[in-house]
């Protein structure tokens, strides 16, 4: 099962308040809020900007592999021009002595050796000699020629690699210091913003319809947290889609009655069901068969647990505007007044 997508719902609560900040001059009222057409639009803008993030970490990713390979090679590289320094380092001193001795006699090695000589004998194997050494001579010079090429291009490479790696490795720092210094500023903007906006507005921005499919894969009662969204009334949660209708509810509630609704239970874990049935049997729902365990139902107080109050009068009259009813059997068995339920969820045969 799936969570919650946090890179998501960041970057949807920071272009949400990107945007507030930014008008928030043109508004007279700090607490004004923000209407359904607009969190719509603003999340859309949310979707397409968390589609950016994504491809912006994915490029961040693969920089920071190139990067990598490219240290990899300079260690090679810088390893291979050990070796050929070691090589070069062996063939110094041959070639030290060998310059020693032509520079002392240069035609010891020459063809003056071979002429002039009485005896034929010692003559030819002058001339082998001869041919020996001017052979380990230029094996010599050639293998030194080589090694200092080798030498040359590993230095070069080498020295490539770390101007190349140091650029991009100040590119990196550069962006990860820009994404902190962002982080940081639309922290703060965050901050402010929340505390100007509703808490309905402040939760609908929190919570994802795509978990009600989720939340339907646990057993009643046993739905976890993180399935659930929370209510503007602490300690209180509902199924998502549930919970996007209450907080519509509860707003036009407040616009009436200048308070937000009074709850004493809404989505109700397993354990406290049967623990309520124990209390009051014939009264409650069967453990495991209760809508407050589906996360569909609320109890409700604050007036409107009395029938024939206006608060009860108002919900009767405009719950279902949005999508919230009062079951039938709740007028009579059991008499419960204060009970609603999510209407695309639940019947008017459904259960506490």
């Amino acid at each position: 099962m799936r969570s919650p997508r946090p890179v998501a719902l960041i970057a949807a609560i920071s272009v949400f308040t990107s945007l507030w900040v930014a008008g928030a001059s043109d508004r007279s009222s700090a607490s004004q809020t923000p209407s359904p057409n607009s969190v719509e639009a603003l999340r859309k803008q949310a979707d397409q900007a968390s589609a950016e993030l994504a491809k912006a970490t994915k490029t961040w990713e693969n920089r920071s592999k190139q990067l990598k390979s490219s240290e990899e090679k300079l260690k090679k590289t810088l390893a291979d021009l050990g070796v050929a320094d070691e090589q070069l380092d062996q063939i110094r001193e041959p070639l030290a002595r060998l310059a020693a001795s032509t520079y002392k006699d240069p035609a010891a090695l020459g063809i003056p050796a071979l002429i002039g000589g009485k005896d034929p004998d010692q003559d030819l194997a002058a001339a082998s000699d001869l041919t020996m050494l001017s052979n380990d001579q230029k094996t010599l010079i050639d293998k030194a020629n080589q090694l200092r090429k080798q030498h040359e291009q590993l230095a070069a490479t080498a020295q490539d690699l770390q101007s190349r790696n140091a650029i991009e490795q100040a590119r990196l720092q550069q962006e990860v210091s820009g994404l902190k210094s962002r982080a940081a500023a639309l922290t703060a903007q965050l901050t402010a913003a929340l505390k100007k906006l509703d808490p309905n507005t402040r939760l609908r921005l929190t919570c994802d319809k795509s978990l009600v499919s989720e939340a339907r894969k646990f057993p009643n009662g046993l739905i976890p947290a993180r399935y659930l969204c929370k209510l503007p009334q602490p300690g209180r949660s509902l199924r998502a889609d549930a919970a996007l209708a209450f907080y519509n509810l509860n707003a036009a509630y407040k616009r009436r009655f200048g308070v937000q609704m009074c709850l004493t239970d809404s989505y109700r874990p397993l354990a406290e069901q049967q623990r309520i049935y124990a209390d009051r049997p014939g009264m409650a729902a069967v453990p495991g068969h209760s809508n407050h365990g589906y996360g569909t139902a609320v109890d409700l107080c604050g007036g409107v647990q009395s029938q024939g109050s206006a608060q009860f009068n108002w919900l009767r009259a405009n719950s279902r505007k949005y999508e919230w009813f009062h079951p039938s059997w709740a007028y009579s068995s059991p008499f419960e007044p204060w009970h609603w339920e999510y209407t695309k969820e639940n019947t008017q045969a459904g259960s506490d």
